[in-house]
């Protein structure tokens, strides 16, 4: 049960190859040669700039050659200002380099570990923490929150720090101790603390929250499980390409998405069948519901703000992933804009998943079954105290899963003892609480379900009405309305129909004469309940509706936007979508809200056990018959 040792070699260049680390170096010398990116710029993301898609699909058609081009956003510390930037690698040359004005990018990881000792060394916050009974500094933790935007935020670029503190030593779980009511604005290139707000002294929680083996006496009844596969795995991997039973597709990797799937096809009879062009998160936003000082602006953009790609853990193997195991590594660039490799962030492997299709003719005795197997890409990222895993489930019926993995410590606040919080859950009798929450995560799903001429159906279940055609009441039928306009299309999810969506093919059809399709298949939403005039509604506006559709645009990447740090709100899907342009019969990509409701339980303390939310992606009338019927029998004495 060892990972495979041999890393992923490209024989083929494709134009969706992430850029190897000498790429990397590349093109930010060439920004810093060509004097554009002087010495205080910092590399806020370097990253393929991937070629627009007929230039992919003219690749993979015959060979067709593309550019190869990097792009970069850089932040100059000396002003503030924000550039966007194309590098030629095949050119050698800076073929963009553009001022965007008004805007902030995603806080680095160099300012998140310096806000840390910025609000450590102000002399107001040690005082407030004095006040506190906090005399040692050694053990503050501070967490640097997104600032969001409200109107009354001083200039600057900056981000909300919150603290706690670690009393029982470095391995302390500090989230049992957090200093309620101290808000500290730190400004990020001032390196300075640019407002601090005290709302009042709350007791410090005192009681432990630690949570490893050597603060918990372990179980001893577990017996090793292992996962072998003596003769090798039944996925081949060439480069970022990945094959397996009849699917191929590309792993990809960004700073702000983390895991892509590109270029993701069926082979059906020995034709390649589109499904997906690329599939990534395109954001998510963590609104808490507490009105407390400490809590109320609470909503951070994980990937919008933070780049949660670059917070990808390396992947350990019988921890995060087990059984024989194909690594990817993630290469991005540090701030200096030199290669900075995450080792092992994505990790591939197949898994068991029980019953794929079964029957018994009760007549003859005769037993037909057939166990699933699925194919699994995953990503684990940690953003502050939260773990989040991205995982994608490729199945061999044609199914595709997304499952997010929630776990992690909440974030959490205090109340004075013997008070009950009416925003939250108390964790124990020393005032330490956990606030009501959500976690929405919008997904960027630029579908090609054979080929690029698609449309968008939703599907209600509905009741017949009484009469002659119903005489027992009990009738009931799907109808399917095409969705024809951007504003036609935003949508939410009706358990009352059993809605859901189809996106249909226009111009393949299957055996019997319907358009081929796939659905999105619901499970794990939720809906905003924020006020509609609340700050984060107007910037996380793809919040109000589960389903939004647009027409490809390779520049409508981010359903908040590009920039949604310090933003006032209102770009992104709102801002594309007032257009209103028409998605019938033509490429269409779909923006899918879903999210965890999150009411906090004793259970999720100290640590929080794995919570799940997410979606299928399903052949509807893609192929004609189960495309799982030729899957072998078991081994044994099911055959």
């Amino acid at each position: 049960m060892t990972a495979t040792e041999q890393r992923p070699s490209t024989t083929v260049t494709h134009p969706l190859e992430p850029l190897s680390a000498a790429e990397v170096g590349a093109a930010a010398a060439l920004l810093r040669e060509t004097g554009h990116a002087g010495p205080t710029c910092r590399f806020v993301s370097l990253v393929l700039h991937e070629p627009p898609k007929a230039a992919v699909l003219a690749f993979d058609a015959d060979g067709t050659p593309t550019a190869r081009e990097a792009s970069a956003v850089v932040l100059d510390r000396a002003d503030g200002r924000t550039y966007e930037a194309t590098v030629s690698l095949t050119d050698s040359a800076v073929t963009r380099w553009e001022h965007v004005p008004g805007v902030q990018p995603q806080v680095l990881l160099e300012e998140f570990f310096a806000c840390e000792e910025i609000v450590k060394a102000d002399p107001g916050v040690q005082e407030a923490l004095r006040e506190r009974g906090i005399t040692e500094f050694g053990g503050v933790m501070v967490d640097p929150w997104s600032a969001g935007h409200y109107g009354d935020e001083t200039e600057g670029r900056l981000v909300r720090a919150l603290v706690w503190v670690k009393i029982g030593g470095p391995d302390d779980n500090g989230y049992a101790h957090p200093v309620e009511n101290l808000v500290v604005y730190v400004d990020t290139l001032a390196g300075r603390v640019a407002k601090l707000e005290d709302h009042g002294v709350v007791p410090v929680p005192q009681q432990p929250g630690n949570y490893t083996a050597a603060d918990v006496e372990p179980r001893t009844d577990l017996k090793p499980i292992s996962i072998t596969q003596p003769d090798g795995t039944s996925f081949a991997v060439d480069g970022h390409e990945v094959r397996w039973q009849k699917w191929r597709f590309r792993v990809g990797f960004t700073p702000r998405e983390g895991l892509v799937l590109h270029t993701v096809r069926y082979d059906d009879a020995g034709r390649e069948r589109p499904v997906l062009h690329r599939a990534s998160l395109s954001e998510m936003v963590v609104p808490y519901g507490d009105p407390a000082p400490t809590h109320r602006r609470k909503n951070a953009f994980d990937a919008g703000e933070y780049n949660i790609g670059t917070l990808a853990n390396p992947l350990e193997l019988g921890c995060d992933c087990l059984g024989e195991i194909r690594y990817f590594d993630a290469v991005l660039a540090d701030g200096d804009g030199n290669p900075l490799t995450i080792p092992n962030a994505v990790c591939l492997h197949e898994e068991d998943h029980g019953l794929l299709w079964k029957h018994t003719d009760f007549r003859t005795e005769k037993v037909e079954v057939r166990r699933s197997r699925r194919l699994v890409i995953s990503f684990v990222a940690t953003v502050g105290n939260y773990e989040y895993g991205f995982f994608w489930y490729l199945y061999q019926d044609g199914t595709i899963e997304f499952d997010v993995k929630l776990t992690g410590i909440m974030s959490t606040g205090a109340v004075p003892p013997g008070t009950t919080p009416t925003h939250g859950q108390l964790l124990n009798a020393d005032g330490l609480y956990a606030p009501i929450h959500q976690h929405v995560f919008n997904m960027r799903l630029d579908f090609d379900v054979d080929g690029t001429a698609n449309s968008v159906y939703e599907i209600d279940t509905e009741t017949d009405p009484p009469g002659p055609d119903n005489p027992l009441g009990n009738a009931f039928r799907t109808t399917a309305t095409r969705l024809e306009t951007e504003s036609a299309a935003q949508r939410r999810v009706s358990l009352d129909r059993a809605r859901y969506w189809v996106v249909r093919s226009a111009e393949a059809r299957n055996a019997v004469g319907e358009p081929t399709g796939y659905a999105i298949k619901p499970h794990g939403t939720t809906v905003p309940f924020v006020r509609p005039e609340a700050s984060v509604m107007r910037r996380a506006g793809f919040m109000a509706h589960h389903l939004w559709v647009t027409p490809y645009d390779e520049h409508e990447r981010h359903a908040a936007g590009e920039y949604p740090n310090q933003h006032s709100g209102g770009d992104g899907l709102p801002r594309w979508t007032a257009a209103d342009r028409d998605v019938t019969d033509t490429d269409v990509v779909v923006w899918y809200t879903f999210g965890s409701h999150h009411v906090a339980r004793l259970e999720d303390w100290p640590v929080m056990p794995v919570q799940h939310v997410g979606f299928l992606l399903q052949p509807v009338g893609f192929f004609d018959r189960n495309p799982a019927l030729d899957v072998p029998p078991p081994q044994g004495h099911c055959e």
